[in-house]
């Protein structure tokens, strides 16, 4: 489990990284006596930081590199790999950095901003097993509000997306990235893996590009755990339906949740609705967890 000062390092970093870019400085891998171990990271602004990658002159070099590359459209002079992506630099923990550590450190330096604070969110909180899980809410009507306001205060970190233009509030919300998308299931395919889906646009017919969509990565790629439709069992009847003359297996059919939200709660006020559905995302997040 992550402890609960990385847990607030993490959420301050993604809460401040939805309103501007950052460099992620992390550490790569680490040889001998070093003083932070491999996946320690901070993150550097413009004028402020968060986290530590351990102090010192280390530090200092880092945070220079860093803003160095916040200001400049082009990668720092490194190596790179086979995909293009820069390798990790090569500190040695000696005289030439004023520290008498005297073991070596490689770090990695990642320009960020926010379209990437879904996939960091799981990342930076150990993925699946760590503290926050990434959440797809498709749709921002009432219910979508509602949910928005339970899932911010909860251990998620949440893509919500609308093909309607003024559907998203003005300001800036505690781990929300707002995405217009038109047609909306064109997000499904950049998610981020072991998102947890919530589908409830405007429309059946979008909907229901939505599960479709859905349920095509799943073929591709497994790694959506949940996938849970808004509506009722008529509607869930009708949807069945029709995706299994889209060609969909009833194994497939089988991966959405409808209707959704924890058994047992009745009211239909957006809130009540919400509550149940935050319910059953966190039995979602924490299955298998001791």
């Amino acid at each position: 489990m992550v402890s609960s000062n990385a847990s607030h390092h993490t959420e301050t970093f993604l809460t401040r990284l939805a309103r501007e870019p950052a460099v992620l400085v992390r550490v790569d891998a680490a040889q001998g006596s070093v003083p932070r171990e491999a996946g320690a990271w901070m993150a550097v602004f413009a004028d402020s930081l968060v986290g530590t990658i351990g102090g010192g002159h280390l530090e200092y070099e880092a945070i220079a590199r860093a803003r160095a590359l916040l200001q400049t459209t082009r990668a720092l002079p490194q190596e790179a790999d086979e995909a293009g992506r820069p390798t990790p630099l090569r500190f040695a923990l000696g005289p030439a950095l004023g520290q008498c550590c005297g073991g070596v450190v490689y770090l990695a330096f990642e320009r960020v901003s926010a379209d990437d604070v879904p996939e960091l969110g799981q990342r930076l909180a150990g993925g699946p097993d760590g503290g926050l899980t990434p959440v797809a809410l498709f749709g921002g009507g009432h219910v979508g509000h509602a949910l928005v306001q339970v899932l911010s205060k909860l251990p998620f970190v949440l893509t919500w997306i609308d093909s309607r233009d003024g559907v998203f509030p003005d300001g800036v919300l505690r781990r929300v990235v707002c995405e217009h998308s038109d047609p909306v299931q064109s997000a499904v395919p950049g998610l981020a893996p072991q998102s947890r889906v919530l589908i409830m646009s405007f429309s059946h017919a979008e909907d229901l590009d939505v599960v479709a969509a859905c349920l095509k990565r799943q073929r591709e790629k497994a790694d959506l755990p949940y996938i849970g439709l808004i509506g009722s069992k008529t509607k869930w009847a009708t949807f069945r339906h029709r995706l299994e003359a889209r060609g969909f297996t009833a194994e497939e059919l089988a991966q959405v949740t409808c209707p959704i939200g924890v058994p047992g709660i009745t009211g239909k006020e957006p809130e009540v609705i919400a509550v149940a559905v935050a319910a059953q995302l966190l039995q979602s997040s924490y299955q298998g967890k001791p």
